[in-house]
């Protein structure tokens, strides 16, 4: 081992980290000759990690500038005082991680999780030889994140008070439950991303970007919003209007009768941009042909429900539950549908009239992270959906439009997947 640049910090070689993983791995699968991970204070900069099962691994202190850690396993391991400017962290599972003091400068944490992991203020302290206390840190500081792509993490109950994350991208971040209690936002990214429940109070967000974000349940007493654009942000519904909403629970009801009578009792229901998350249930409804588009439907539970036909374009239908539902020929043109469960449901054609089939319509749709194991997608219109990190593994989608669609990140089917790889 060499003397690194930084002084006191060993400089460590490919050979010696991927010695280290290896032992780690072993001791982690419970084979013998396995031994913990232990880079404290070593310099581990420019480095490949990618793919390593390195959890309960000692960072603490360590330098990891533009170090490779992309796909790694690191669940529980300390990064306490950690310098990661720069890394490649995306995909990585970093689930309770201790990440206090460390600096994220312009890393990469693309679809990262970060569950519960400790993101607040730290430093580390030595005493020198006169028993005093001396501050160790890296050049620009303990728990910063400036300029970091927190695009599509899980960030779920992470704990980021008095964090500095001044123009980070959180788009599309799961950050449910987060605590930014005094954290520094300014210019910040968080288009899309969902706040529920978050304690946003005295947070710092001049100049942030918080277009289509979710705030339900989020506190920001105090809170700094300066030129921040919170258009179009998801609120709490307020609180119904029990007249109101007695008309729509009515009007689903005649619509039900409508499907399941053939159209001889009941009446169709036009539920257009109406709010639909205080409905007491829709679920294993008989909801066929529906009109809905642009109705907020945020988290409402549809499973098992019978929406053949239906028009839900543009509607808001992110988190919502529709494993099993019937969604045969639905329009769903331009619909938000990131993070929706989907599992098993029918997006095939509906056949009408006995002869012509009408495709399911996802153009142009946001259908990020959502999970649709099981689906049937057969002749589905996917140009311009965005099903980046969606769960498609076993989905059937034969004779699918995909013209301009984006894949990234998601778990294809096999042959669609050698496909796609061979157009491409």
């Amino acid at each position: 081992m060499t003397q690194a640049r930084h002084t006191g910090f060993a400089k460590l070689s490919q050979n010696d980290v991927s010695a280290a993983a290896a032992r780690h791995e072993m001791l982690y699968s419970g084979r013998m000759g396995g031994a913990r991970a232990v880079f404290a204070f070593c310099d581990l900069s420019g480095l490949d990690l990618s793919g390593r099962n390195l959890a309960d691994a000692d960072f603490t202190g360590a330098i990891l500038e533009e170090t490779n850690l992309a796909g790694a396993k690191l669940d529980s391991a300390s990064f306490f005082g950690s310098d990661l400017r720069r890394s490649n962290l995306a995909g990585a599972s970093m689930r309770r991680a201790d990440m206090r003091g460390a600096s994220l400068r312009g890393a990469n944490l693309i679809g990262a999780d970060l569950f519960e992991a400790d993101l607040r203020e730290g430093t580390i302290a030595e005493k020198d030889k006169y028993g005093n206390l001396r501050v160790l840190q890296h050049d620009l500081g303990p728990s910063e994140m400036p300029a970091a792509m927190m695009n599509s993490a899980n960030l779920e109950r992470a704990k980021m008070t008095g964090a500095v994350a001044v123009q980070a991208d959180f788009t599309d971040a799961v950050m449910k439950g987060v605590r930014l209690t005094r954290a520094n936002l300014r210019q910040a990214r968080l288009t899309g991303a969902n706040l529920e429940n978050a304690d946003l109070s005295g947070c710092n967000l001049t100049g942030a970007d918080l277009a289509g974000c979710i705030l339900i349940g989020a506190s920001m007493d105090f809170a700094t919003t300066h030129g921040a654009d919170l258009t179009k942000t998801l609120k709490e519904a307020e609180k119904p209007d029990l007249e109101a909403l007695a008309q729509v629970e009515a009007l689903l009801d005649s619509h039900s009768r409508w499907a399941e009578t053939e159209g001889r009792d009941g009446a169709p229901a036009d539920l257009t941009d109406k709010d639909l998350r205080h409905v007491k249930s829709l679920s294993h409804r008989m909801l066929t042909a529906l009109i809905a588009p642009g109705a907020q439907m945020y988290g409402v539970v549809l499973e098992g429900a019978s929406l053949q036909g239906s028009n839900l374009a543009g509607a808001d239908l992110r988190s919502a539950k529709l494993g099993g539902a019937d969604l045969r020929g639905v329009n769903l043109s331009g619909a938000l549908l990131n993070h929706a469960d989907l599992r098993d449901t029918k997006l095939g054609p509906l056949m009408i009239n006995g002869a012509r089939l009408l495709p399911a319509r996802l153009d142009n749709a946001q259908v990020r992270y959502a999970d649709l194991r099981g689906a049937d997608m057969r002749r589905a219109r996917l140009s311009g959906c965005d099903l980046s990190y969606a769960n498609m593994g076993d989905v059937d989608m034969r004779d699918t439009e995909t013209e301009g669609a984006e894949f990234s990140g998601a778990k294809l089917p096999m042959r669609f997947a050698d496909n796609l790889a061979a157009v491409s």
